[in-house]
């Protein structure tokens, strides 16, 4: 505030200015960017505007599958290896370099059970999820997600599909993962960058026909 040369004073517009700028500022970061970059969305307009997702991405698959296991049982898993289940016997083994990734998938019809246990020589990030023949990719249903050296229970197929894991090794190291399986698996296949490969089951004679409409490799991202 200040005198003019006729001695009125002049009351100066840009402390307002500033003041409405750095409110405006303030509004866009409540709104908009705290709710994409750290899901924290005090007025509700995130979620209106699918912002939140941006920084807590919803897993629709692994919500189906939490859905699904809180009816019956699903998964089951255990702090001890768990007895064999009737039916086939397999054994696999594989090395993942550095940040590679590798999904491994059996057919099983649905309730059958499954005994399974693999364990790799350092943590890997794993996504234990189904794909159904009636339905394919986009009835997908999760089971369990994170880093984890050891997994071992019963799986109860829920549906008739392909069933299993996708591994990530996130470290700089090779690390080898093992895993035993028995019981009501049919055949089984690998996903990796290469594509998909069959795997047959020695002795096993009543394999599931089907697929899964639409199934590759998960991406790397897709199950953080």
């Amino acid at each position: 505030m200040s005198l003019g040369e006729n001695g009125r004073m002049n009351t100066s517009k840009k402390p307002l200015l500033i003041g409405g700028a750095l409110v405006g500022v303030a509004a866009i970061a409540v709104l908009f960017v705290l709710p994409a970059e750290t899901g924290w969305d005090p007025t509700g307009v995130g979620k209106a505007l699918g912002l939140v997702e941006i920084a807590e991405p919803v897993n629709k698959e692994l919500e189906r599958g939490m859905a699904r296991m809180a009816r019956q049982d699903v998964l089951l898993l255990s702090d001890t290896p768990p007895a064999a289940e009737p039916g086939a016997t397999d054994v696999w083994e594989v090395e993942l370099p550095p940040y590679e990734s590798i999904e491994f998938k059996y057919t099983i019809p649905e309730g059958a059970r499954m005994a399974f246990r693999w364990e790799a020589s350092a943590p890997v990030h794993y996504d234990m999820h189904s794909h159904p023949f009636e339905g394919g990719t986009e009835m997908t249903e999760g089971f369990a997600v994170g880093d984890a050296a050891v997994q071992q229970g019963v799986y109860i197929a829920p549906f008739t599909g392909i069933h299993g894991w996708f591994w990530q090794n996130r470290s700089t190291d090779i690390v080898t993962l093992r895993l035993e399986a028995s019981g009501g698996m049919t055949s089984s296949a690998l996903f990796n960058a290469a594509g998909e490969t069959e795997r047959p089951l020695p002795g096993v004679e009543n394999t599931v026909a089907g697929e899964a409409e639409g199934h590759a490799m998960q991406s790397a991202d897709s199950g953080a």
